[in-house]
């Protein structure tokens, strides 16, 4: 069944990935996809909003990594050892059968730049999550965890915390959580990275400020579709924000990009 939205666009997200994988593997979950990748055993791309970008390549590695599991029990560091350096007269499941070996490209292609990184032993954080990953899951890390995950010390956290950065409020009791979410992690992460790089926190309030109006605008274009009510309304919203998401992105980089082009050392022109 192909799972493409009406936009045809070339890749599927995370849940259209886990839809595609449910009738060989019903007990597959979108936490196992991204435990898998944790692992360094697929690598998807991101959109620039952050979503997961699922490549057919990417999908026949996660079957060839699922079906390893079920019918070798082979535990994932192997199963990594097979991907990397297949056994021999074997294909790696990232290659399709039969196709011409395409020719050397100037610049390193996609699937060069994926192979580089899946041979790459070093190890590696757990991915940043997608934007949707927190979406109806429960809160579960605490604050010490967030705290040694992150590398920020109690001050530097609860700096985090005063700006509403990080935490929200507890639904039943309208007080401040004390349990932490995939976003929060990443927020601590990233205000570590700029900590390093000598830009306080309390700057970043900035970015919220700018995610803050613009989630506003989305949600005045994404709301009458809601209010629609059909079938495919929910559906439609969500392509709809994902292809907003990502023009935001874009528009975002180029903007940024242009403004501190001054910055920069000139490149030489080419002759």
């Amino acid at each position: 069944m192909n799972q493409r939205t009406t936009a045809e666009r070339p890749y599927l997200s995370i849940g259209e990935v886990l839809g595609l994988l449910l009738e060989e593997f019903p007990d597959i979950t979108i936490s196992k996809i991204r435990f898998l990748e944790s692992q360094g055993l697929i690598v998807p791309e991101r959109t620039p909003s952050g979503y997961r970008k699922f490549y057919d390549d990417d999908v026949e590695r996660l079957k060839f990594i699922l079906r390893e599991q079920r019918e070798n029990f082979l535990p994932l560091r192997v199963i990594k050892d097979r991907l990397d350096t297949p056994p021999q007269g074997q294909e790696r499941p990232d290659v399709v059968p039969d196709e011409a070996p395409p020719p050397q490209p100037t610049h390193p292609s996609r699937r060069a730049a994926r192979a580089d990184v899946i041979v790459d032993k070093t190890p590696r954080r757990p991915a940043p999550p997608d934007p949707s990953d927190s979406i109806g899951r429960p809160a579960t890390y605490t604050r010490a965890e967030i705290l040694d995950a992150s590398g920020l010390d109690e001050s530097e956290f609860t700096e985090l915390v005063s700006f509403g950065l990080v935490g929200n409020l507890d639904a039943k009791s309208r007080r401040p959580s004390d349990r932490y979410d995939e976003h929060d992690l990443a927020v601590a992460e990233v205000a570590a990275g700029f900590l390093r790089s000598g830009v306080d926190i309390r700057h970043l309030k900035a970015w919220k400020t700018a995610a803050e109006r613009e989630a506003g605008l989305l949600e005045q274009r994404v709301l009458p579709v809601l209010r629609r009510r059909t079938p495919d309304a929910r559906q439609e919203a969500n392509e709809l924000l994902d292809e907003l998401s990502d023009l935001g992105g874009r528009l975002r980089a180029i903007l940024v990009a242009r403004a501190i082009g001054t910055l920069r050392e000139p490149r030489p022109e080419s002759r």
